[in-house]
């Protein structure tokens, strides 16, 4: 089981990088994101009418402490940073857990943080977006298996074409 840790979130800042978060963590194969920061019911919902229409069991909800989640998780936790050691050097060895609890910024990553976790991991040594950082540690993580997930109950699916949109 993977779950994705969102520190930080501010409505009237990130309601759209979080809810982003929560989709790629979703299609790339995370059964849950939790979020500190601000309650946002309208994130929620925005993500959980998503998930209705799309399908599958991804839930999300609101933590008050981060420290409350990385201590009662039992399996792995990766912190992402671009300060972190190389995603793929370490990769076999995040593998080994059974269960993986994936760390991402908001604002000022508490220095705690980096001392709490069993890795700190760097997709890249340059600046860039959590969400990339999550959806290629989770491709990494799953070596491209997630790319054929199905999603039950869907209520819309989407149907390839070289061109073009259409719907099942």
């Amino acid at each position: 089981m993977v779950t994705v840790l969102r520190l930080g979130h501010r409505p009237g800042r990130d309601p759209r990088i979080s809810t982003h978060c929560a989709l790629v963590a979703r299609a790339f194969g995370a059964e849950k994101l939790v979020y500190t920061g601000v309650k946002d019911d309208d994130m929620e919902n925005s993500v959980k009418r998503i998930v209705g229409n799309w399908g599958g069991d991804f839930e999300i909800h609101h933590e008050k402490s981060w420290r409350k989640v990385v201590k009662s998780f039992s399996g792995i936790s990766v912190h992402l940073t671009m300060y972190g050691l190389p995603l793929l050097k370490e990769i076999g060895r995040i593998r080994e857990g059974k269960d993986m609890l994936v760390i991402i910024g908001g604002e000022k990553v508490p220095m705690e943080v980096y001392h709490a976790v069993d890795f700190n991991i760097g997709v890249t040594s340059q600046p860039h977006s959590e969400v990339a950082a999550m959806a290629v540690l989770l491709h990494e993580y799953f070596q491209g298996k997630e790319l054929g997930n199905d999603f039950g109950n869907a209520k819309r699916k989407i149907v390839p074409h070289e061109r073009g949109k259409s719907f099942a």
